[in-house]
Order: structure tokens, then sequence, then C-alpha cells
């Protein structure tokens, strides 16, 4: 039965969703990192009051579902928005969608950034300081170097499961690839989904190769000497 499918169609019906899926994942992505430079920058700073909260929220984000907290910001932010007279139900599922992932992967970048800060060795900003750097330039030639070479592997990591965690979109209505293929098993009334699943794990594999070849250049690019 492989044989016989044709693969060419079947790729192009579920690729003509992949720009959907793709927004989902760069948008996510964009609001994710400042989230979480946010987030560990009050746990840096241990700002009073803020920081316990932040706590709080990243073990809520830790220890339930991503598809509970995608339900949660559908469906259960609005109607607590309503009691400040505040109505976004007209609002698109992109925007949920978009939400739910930034909070989520938001709250493990954060983790992930302030580890990467706290990996440089504090005498070194203590050198710069000492021959006279600002901070600023400290930050841009001492930290950011080593935080981000430091950080890398988690923070690829981290990103290949936000691709993942895309695949999720479609039970909020999102007709993105997961959900094209659906559809696709839908109206064959469940016939050929060997092939189908088949060809929505290669579209992903190939995503997640590109990811991880985009790193890793920019992981060889930071073992390189940094000069001040």
């Amino acid at each position: 039965m492989i044989a016989s499918v044709n693969w060419i169609n079947l790729f192009s019906q579920v690729i003509q969703r992949l720009p959907i899926t793709l927004s989902i994942i760069l948008l996510s992505l964009l609001f994710s990192i400042i989230i979480g430079f946010i987030l560990s920058l009050i746990r840096i700073k241990k700002i009073s009051i803020l920081s316990p909260l932040v706590r709080v929220y990243l073990s809520f984000i830790r220890s339930t579902p991503l598809l509970v907290q995608l339900f949660l910001v559908y469906f259960a932010l609005p109607q607590l928005l309503l009691l400040i007279h505040i109505d976004i139900n007209h609002f698109s599922r992109m925007f949920f969608v978009i939400l739910a992932f930034s909070l989520h992967t938001g709250a493990y970048l954060s983790e992930i950034i302030r580890a990467g800060y706290q990996s440089v060795d504090y005498d070194q900003i203590e050198a710069g300081l000492t021959v006279g750097l600002s901070y600023p330039r400290i930050l841009k030639s001492i930290i950011i170097p080593q935080a981000l070479r430091n950080s890398i592997p988690n923070l690829t990591t981290q990103i290949l499961e936000l691709v993942k965690d895309t695949s999720l979109a479609f039970t909020i209505g999102i007709i993105d690839m997961m959900g094209q293929v659906k559809l696709i098993i839908g109206n064959n009334y469940g016939l050929g989904m060997l092939e189908v699943y088949i060809v929505i794990s290669i579209i992903y594999w190939m995503i997640a190769l590109i990811i991880q070849g985009f790193f890793t250049v920019i992981h060889n690019k930071t073992q390189k000497p940094y000069q001040i």
C-alpha cells in the first residue's frame, strides 16, 4: 500500500501549511526570549515580591502539561478577564496559541538564560572593572560570549521542544501542518494513516536538522577566542 501512495502530492498537501507552523514557531520564540529575559533578570537581581512570584510561575509551568496550559489560556483566560471587563473572546486562535507557547517556553528559557549568566566566573567581571571597562562593555565582551557558548546546548534543545510543541495547535482549531494531517486522515476515513504520519515526521525531522545545523555553526563560532 505504501508503494502506491502519491508521496509528492502528500508532501505537498502537508507542506502548504508549513508557513503557519513556522509563524507559530518564530513568533512564540520571539516572545519567549523576551519573557525569558525578563524573568531571568528578576531572579538574577532577586527583586523582592516579584522573585517569589516568578518561582511559583516556573513551578506551575514545569509541573503541568503544555496541553493543559494551552486550554487554560484558550478557555479560562477569556473568562477571567471578563471579570474585569476585558473581552478577548474575539481574538484569533493564533493569538492564544502563541501566548500559551510563549508563556511555556519563556519559563524554560529564563532558567537557561539565568544559568548561562551564572556560569560566567564573577572574577572575570571584577577583572574587567579593575582595568576600567564599563559594565555594558563587560556584558558585551565577557558575559554574553561565554553565557551564549554555555547555553547553546540547552537553548537548542528547548527550541526543538517548541517546534514539537506546535503540533498541539490543532487541538484548538489551528490548521497547521498537524491540523492538515488530521484533515487528510479524516477525509480519507482513516485510510493511509501510516503514510501521512511518515510524511509529517520527516518534515518535522528536516526542520529539526536545520535548527541543529544553525546552532552548531553558532557554537563553533563561539569556540573561537573573543577579543575585549
